[in-house]
């Protein structure tokens, strides 16, 4: 400390020093000296590289474009397949896993092994997959790619070892899964329909093998063929050729019978005896017309027939709709015995399964729900129940409701504030859910030991913001706020949507929230800002509403210097200010050539309206036409609980207001705040009729009006625009950057406002487009009964400072490299009732620069982030330490300073995709990963890091992707995750019966191993599927296990195996065991027989 306090004593002026340097650095005044170098800082920097790794953690919400389900009935997992190649499996609450295939191609379907631990997935580039699901992170153990035919369906029968798989061209492959091979065994589609058929079936749409037989498989064709395969024999055992399309096909559970679904809309149910035709034919929505003939109907594309022990059997169906009926919902009907029930559902159905007691086909089914996969939800419906309620889905499935316009995630919140956000929620809920508990409750999952309370904030197009508990990698919604409940309806032909065009003048664009003091900003696409208080008591009340006019003057030109990104700045005057007091909000008027000019895009609800408990608004800012021009969107915002004060810019200016006393104190052109310190010649402005002139801001005035001005282009608005499409509700690319200089960034907190400042007090830190930095001393009243009356005064602009491209974010250390935290107001109750020994007052808690440090008024650190750079300031001397270039080539979206083992890092993304962060406060670069390249605006919107190591973006528009930077985090993934896999014990198939045994065929005396192995039916041709060996079996776990943790993983890895070989050991003693029960059964028969018979009677 001492050896940085000389530091400070020679410090006056300031130049460049860091890891990069720069050519200049400005200062405001003064003869450039020589910077101090890092090593003259004493301050203990604790994070090195080790200390980071990049990995993602989970994934919520709803899987993006589905288009697969499976599920295991012993296990009780699911798993869903989708468009882009993500298997998500998901289990009890807490058991939620993300896999990806690398190719990246849509998943087809999927195939549990029922209860072993494994699942087949077969994609759209004609791969079948083998994933293993006993490990925490499912990994690839083969692959099988086909390569001269497409494959169009698969069957895995239960406790079987071989997969049959459809093709295109008709034909059925098997594949032995231990190996991943194919076998020698093909069924050719000219072998399964007769010589004299001369058009060909069409695609394998099904494959089952017969519940009484299962040596015997039931092959469709897409073109209305059925053939029933002796697998012994290689002859069809028949063949059903009907003239309508086959979809689907699904068995009674006895053998004898089984149904069809088609394209017309009918089911159609066949008996064994008779396969000439049909046994029954149903349209099941097809009415009779008065003609007499029945109505289209939709196709049917799938059907489930099963039986029940107490009840008639359920036949439910997707589809099969009549036509007649424009814009009716898709629908999943339900027959019951005589009864239909039609399930009308919100989005079309992509798949449906119905859970079932029992893994075995020849067993009475006893269905108890049915899961239904939509385009954008999941939902599981209770058979049990005559009137079929919903479960209640225990996974944030509706995220995308209304589509995410941006996030906030806040980690190690207060620990109180979950709990209360979950009650008043709870309050809100939908009832009428089924009783009884949901039925997909695989896996395990437990608390981990590193847990912390974490809340994510969701803003969306219609204006509704939802907070999450993001707690232990789980995800709860706890509170729902609805914005649009603040203004009137917007009528056909007026507001934001009749002027420009937008379908949702209500979109959430950022947000700002206080846990402590539990004060919430929302900032709308319709230029407005609602700030909201939290209360456990129901209110009568009536917002408040501002209205701003910040508008742009178009004679306001920069012209660019030369040196634009290193000007050199003049001390400001150093006289005394003139007291600022808060600006009247003129009305104005409609003149002729703005129809309307003084009025904002929405109508705020006037009356007195009676509101729950929870977040109750309590102002509205709202920015006004001018002159016939719209009102530019908002870029940034900041809120202060401590000082009562809400702070917003956007291409056109800055406003600061006063939310206790519900005035503006300050609305102003971006050009007008640098005052005497402009670093831009810009051409004198032609005044304008009905217009008042306006100074800087140190000359400031009751009438004062805001003017905006004209700029030239950035140097990063090219690269931005050539890397993004525009999008009106990102904050990123709302800014107009051909033409105006724009208040990207603004911070409250203690600070020196100039350089002949003693104690830090108030101020308001402002980054512009152009990389300037300005700063604003605040005068706040701090006694209660001052606060409430006296007016919060504004100095002039004091220190200006330069950065590569546009300001992103500040942060303030102490002298001893620890983050400052904003002051703060303790949350108070302002409708709670009055208790007169305890007047409500204002509790303020401030961390003061000097409050942490051994000396008084030693000063603090400013961490400046923009797009291109990262500076460290010394505050009061506003001498540059330390300068980073983090990028040439691309630009930074977001950046934040985080806490992290105890110190704090810059974190940063990059529009590149790359990752990083940097030490403070030397900025040196301690992580950098090329993550993941940026393919929308989506992932730039809402990106977004937290303390502890963490981050999120959006992945797709219904799913939100966490990851973590840390490497402590890292070594306790496997902890933290869920496990997919239990052991349990395969439920026993029923007693059969002896006449059912010895009348039903041969169904346990079929050994597939004996048809399809290598020896019987040889091996297949090399050219028809390629064996692709997978990277995440157990090899591929040993190659992985030789990092940091990896004697653990080693051990993990030969007691997995080790169980494995005892699970197989075990296998084959009961097998043996149950050879050797059946070899004494026959000796001990045979003795019966032949003890009493004389030798000569052999």
């Amino acid at each position: 400390m001492k050896k940085f306090r000389k530091v400070l004593d020679g410090l006056t002026t300031s130049s460049p020093g860091g890891t990069m340097g720069s050519p200049s650095c400005g200062s405001a005044a003064g003869t450039p000296t020589a910077a101090p170098t890092p090593r003259d800082i004493d301050v203990q920097e604790t994070l090195v590289s080790e200390n980071f790794q990049l990995c993602k953690t989970v994934r919520h919400g709803f899987t993006y474009q589905p288009t697969a389900l499976a599920f295991d009935p012993v296990q009780k997992i699911l798993a869903i397949g989708s468009r882009s190649g993500g298997v998500r499996i998901l289990g009890r609450p807490g058991v939620d896993c993300y896999c990806q295939h690398e190719s990246g191609a849509a998943v087809l379907q999927l195939q549990f092994l029922i209860n072993e631990g494994a699942l087949v997935t077969a994609c759209a580039d004609d791969t079948l997959h083998l994933w293993n699901l006993r490990q925490r992170r499912p990994a690839v153990l083969h692959s099988l790619k086909f390569n001269r035919e497409r494959i169009t369906f698969c069957h895995l029968p239960f406790q079987s070892k071989w997969l049959y798989v459809g093709t295109e061209r008709g034909n059925t492959h098997i594949v032995n899964i231990e190996s991943f091979i194919l076998s020698g065994y093909v069924i050719m589609w000219n072998k399964a329909i007769e010589l004299s058929t001369k058009t060909h079936p069409g695609p394998v749409v099904h494959l089952s093998d017969s519940p009484k037989d299962e040596g015997k498989l039931l092959i469709g064709f897409e073109g209305g063929t059925i053939v029933q395969w002796d697998l012994r024999a290689k002859k069809a055992d028949f063949r059903i050729y009907y003239d309508e399309a086959i979809h689907s096909v699904s068995w009674h559970h006895e053998g004898k019978q089984f149904m069809c679904s088609h394209s017309d809309g009918s089911l159609t149910l066949w008996n064994l005896r008779n396969t000439t035709k049909p046994f029954q034919v149903t349209f099941p929505h097809g009415k009779i017309q008065k003609d007499g003939r029945k109505e289209s109907c939709k196709p049917i594309l799938k059907v489930e027939y099963k039986t029940s022990r107490n009840s008639e059997p359920f036949v439910i169906f997707s589809g099969g709709l009549s036509y007649d009926k424009a814009g009716r919902r898709p629908a999943l009907t339900i027959m019951h015995g005589k009864a239909i029930t039609v399930l009308e559902m919100d989005y079309p159905i992509v798949e449906f399964m119905v859970l079932c007691d029992t893994p075995y086909i020849n067993e009475i089914q006893e269905p108890y729900a049915v899961v239904v996969l939509l385009e954008k939800d999941l939902i599981v419906v209770d058979l049990t129940q005559s009137n079929f309620p919903v479960f209640e889905n225990p996974y944030p499935m509706d995220i995308h409701e209304s589509p995410v316009t941006c996030t906030a995630y806040f980690a190690d919140c207060p620990p109180d504030i979950i709990p209360i956000l979950y009650s008043i929620g709870a309050k809100h809920k939908k009832t009428g859910y089924s009783q009884k508990e949901w039925p997909i409750a695989g896996g395990t999952w437990t608390l981990g030991s590193h847990t912390y309370p974490e809340i994510i904030i969701t803003g969306h197009a219609d204006g509704s913001i939802k907070f999450w508990d993001a707690s232990a990698f789980t995800l709860q919604m706890l509170y729902k706020l609805k914005t649009s409940k603040v203004f009137e309806k917007p009528k056909l032909g007026e507001g934001r949507g009749a002027d420009l065009g937008e379908e949702d003048p209500f979109a959430v664009q950022m947000v700002s929230w206080c846990p402590h003091s539990r004060i919430f900003c929302v900032v709308g696409i319709s230029a407005h800002i609602i700030l909201y208080r939290f209360s456990k008591y129901d209110a009568n009340t009536q917002t408040v509403s501002l209205e701003v006019r910040l508008q742009c003057e178009p004679e306001d030109i920069i012209t660019p210097s030369e040196n634009e990104n290193n000007p050199c700045f003049s001390e400001p005057g150093s006289h005394s200010p003139q007291p600022h007091h808060q600006y009247p909000v003129s009305p104005g008027s409609r003149t002729p050539d703005g129809a309307k000019d003084s009025t904002p895009f929405l109508k705020v609800k006037d009356k007195t309206v009676r509101v729950p408990p929870g977040y109750q608004s309590d102002l509205v800012i709202q920015l006004l036409w001018v002159d016939g021009e719209p009102p530019q969107q908002i870029t940034s915002l900041d809120i202060n609980s401590a000082y009562g004060l809400l702070a917003f810019g956007n291409c056109n200016g800055l406003a600061v207001v006063d939310y206790i006393q519900k005035t503006v104190i300050l609305c102003i052109s971006t050009v007008d705040l640098y005052g005497a310190t402009d670093p831009y010649q810009r051409l004198t402005r032609s005044p304008r009729r009905n217009r008042q002139s306006t100074s800087g801001l140190t000359e400031l005035t009751d009438n004062q009006q805001s003017i905006d001005m004209e700029r030239s282009k950035s140097p990063t608005s090219e690269s931005r625009e050539n890397s993004f499409s525009r999008s009106r509700s990102s904050s990123v690319s709302s800014i107009d950057r051909d033409t105006k200089e724009a208040i990207t960034t603004l911070q409250f907190g203690e600070s020196y406002g100039r350089k002949s400042d003693a104690l830090p007090t108030p101020c308001l830190w402002v980054g512009t487009s152009l990389g300037v930095v300005i700063l604003i001393p605040l005068s706040i009243p701090m006694d209660h009964e001052e606060r409430m009356e006296d007016p919060v005064t504004v100095g002039p602009s004091g220190a200006v400072q330069m950065l590569k491209g546009s300001v992103l974010r500040f942060a303030f250390l102490d002298c001893n490299g620890a983050l400052i935290q904003s002051p703060y107001e303790i949350w108070r109750d302002q409708n709670a009732p009055e208790d007169p020994d305890r007047p409500r007052r204002r509790k303020l808690v401030h961390f003061s620069p000097s409050s942490s440090q051994d000396a008084f008024g030693e000063g603090h650190l400013t961490v400046v982030c923009s797009e291109r750079q990262a500076k460290v300031f010394l505050m009061p001397s506003q001498s540059c330490l330390f300068v980073h270039n983090i990028t040439e080539s691309s630009f930074v979206l977001r950046a934040d300073v985080v806490s992290l083992c105890n110190s704090v890092c810059l974190a940063c993304f990059c529009a590149n995709g790359h990752v990083m962060t940097l030490s403070l406060p030397s900025l040196r670069p301690l992580m950098d990963v090329n993550y993941l390249p940026l393919t929308d605006m989506r992932i730039a919107r809402t990106f977004c890091f937290t303390n502890e190591g963490q981050a999120l973006y959006l992945s797709s528009p219904t799913e939100i992707q966490r990851i973590t930077y840390s490497q402590e985090m890292c070594d306790n993934l496997q902890e933290m995750l869920g496990e997919l896999f239990t052991p349990i014990e395969t439920p026993e198939a029923q007693n059969r019966g002896f006449l059912k045994g010895f009348f039903g065929g041969n169904a346990h005396t079929f050994d597939r191993e004996e048809l399809f192995g290598e020896a019987a039916a040889g091996k297949a041709s090399r050219s028809l599927a390629q064996h692709i060996p997978g990277q995440g079996g157990v090899e591929g776990m040993k190659v992985a296990a030789s990092g940091v943790v990896g004697d653990l993983a080693r051990a993990r890895i030969a007691l997995d195996e080790r169980g494995q070989r005892l699970g197989e050991l075990e296998e084959r003693t009961t097998l043996m065991m149950t050879s050797a029960e059946t070899f004494s059964k026959h000796a001990h028969e045979l003795m019966l027989k032949c003890k009493d018979k004389k030798w000569y009677q052999f």
